[in-house]
């Protein structure tokens, strides 16, 4: 039994925590006022520029840079060279020759420019109260993440309680029948918007934190984000989709530690704190190349406590909630690349199967729909006897969408209208199916 499932937009739910409001006080903010003050004059080494607009570059109210630009006027490290509106705020500020020494001086020391970071402990409350308010999961919801997909009634029946479990989920199987499109879809089905800071403070060490790689930006808010006019949130945290990560065989134990980077001497967030809050899929597990134990070892106290550790280059060790639905994609079988007591860790494993015919020809239709194609069954019933039976070869979830995609590209290079014949089919079986298999079917 197969459903068709269909995807909403993102919606927040009711208890989905919100950042702190913008900061009323420097103190507020959970800076120190010298951090402001540094990134401050650190901006405006790129040239003039007004009073709202560094409001908005270091995403603050303008009312906590008022004091630290007057103090910078008296020691003569800003001066003003015009004015574009009403007050302070709308006053052309330019570096001094002083400033601008003094400036290089911070930028020697971190050459991090952009939004003021947000201290480790407001993150940290932060990610904690997502994960005590986090929604439980039922099938509308999980239904979701699965636009134009076609998912066995059992599967969706056991990723429903694993997503719930909010822990860590083995989904292995053959390959082509869907393991990385399915956990992509978990992550979709999360559905809600939250936030992500730009940059996190640490003991004075600047770590980026918001990725456009891997956090993709939530819909245009209604709302202006004037930081003059205010804003109903702090504005140095950016509104996403909840993040989902995907890594292959290209990553390594290096991948999951601070990057800091020593000529601008500021971090990089690890890959899996770019996914808090999301999941994290490491794809085709196993093809790695560090060895498995050693890329599991590296997760079972995050795992176990939800919690994990990083090191800044200073030895400063310090904590993060660990608040990531991890998956890992595999065609290799679990117990072939963990121990029982890792695994058993990871309590929730689902076989990705094959299709049935049944279900392999739903996703054969699906895919004609979406190439504006029209479906003829009986060209499902020839593939199978033509091809899958006498041949012995397995029904995939890909192959649908491969065939009809080399079927596509075989009309455009002979200029003609795409359609589905046996003819087009013939020739898509034949590049797409190794020749070997044809050899050995003919053997049979």
């Amino acid at each position: 039994m197969t459903t068709t499932l269909t995807e909403t937009a993102p919606q927040e739910r009711v208890g989905q925590p919100t950042p702190p409001p913008p900061p009323a006080t420097i103190a507020d903010s959970g800076l120190n006022s010298e951090v402001l003050a540094q990134l401050l004059l650190k901006t405006l080494i790129s040239g003039e520029a007004s009073g709202s607009r560094l409001a908005d570059q270091l995403r603050v109210p303008y009312s906590l840079l008022d004091t630290l630009i007057q103090h910078a006027r008296v020691e003569k490290l800003v001066e003003v060279r015009g004015t574009s509106g009403v007050g302070t705020a709308g006053y052309r500020y330019i570096l001094t020759d002083l400033g601008r020494d003094r400036a290089q001086q911070y930028m020697d020391i971190c050459r991090y420019v952009g939004p003021a970071p947000v201290p480790l402990a407001q993150y940290n409350a932060y990610v904690r109260a997502c994960m005590t308010a986090r929604q439980p999961v039922d099938r509308d919801t999980l239904a979701t993440g699965f636009e134009h997909l076609i998912v066995s009634r059992g599967m969706f029946d056991q990723l429903g309680p694993a997503v719930n479990s909010g822990k860590s989920l083995f989904l292995y199987g053959k390959p082509g029948n869907g393991k990385t499109v399915v956990a992509e879809g978990i992550g979709r089905a999360l559905g809600t918007e939250m936030y992500v800071p730009h940059a996190l403070d640490v003991d004075g060490q600047i770590i980026t934190m918001f990725d456009p790689v891997n956090h993709q930006r939530a819909a245009a808010l209604t709302e202006s984000i004037s930081v003059v006019a205010g804003a109903s949130q702090d504005q140095r945290w950016e509104r996403i989709r909840r993040p989902v990560v995907v890594v292959g065989g290209e990553l390594t134990l290096e991948m999951l530690d601070l990057t800091f980077n020593p000529i601008s001497k500021f971090y990089e967030a690890p890959i899996q704190l770019k996914a808090n809050g999301g999941v994290f899929v490491v794809d085709d597990f196993g093809r790695q190349r560090i060895p498995p134990r050693d890329l599991l070892n590296r997760w079972i106290v995050p795992l176990e406590s939800r919690v994990d550790f990083l090191t800044l280059h200073t030895g400063r060790k310090f904590e993060i909630p660990f608040n990531v639905f991890i998956i890992f994609a595999t065609n290799l079988k679990p117990e072939s690349l963990a121990d029982e007591a890792f695994l058993r860790r990871i309590p929730y494993k689902i076989l990705a199967k094959d299709p049935t015919s049944e279900e392999y020809c739903k996703i054969f239709e699906l895919n004609c729909r979406r190439r504006g194609l029209a479906f003829d069954a009986v060209m499902v019933e020839y593939l199978e006897r033509r091809y899958y039976q006498p041949r012995h070869l397995q029904m995939r979830a890909c192959h649908p969408r491969d065939l009809i995609e080399q079927v596509v590209d075989i009309c455009r290079y002979q200029k003609r209208p795409p359609a589905i014949t046996r003819e087009l089919l013939d020739m898509a079986c034949g590049s797409y199916f190794l020749e070997e298999t044809d050899s050995q079917g003919a053997e049979r």
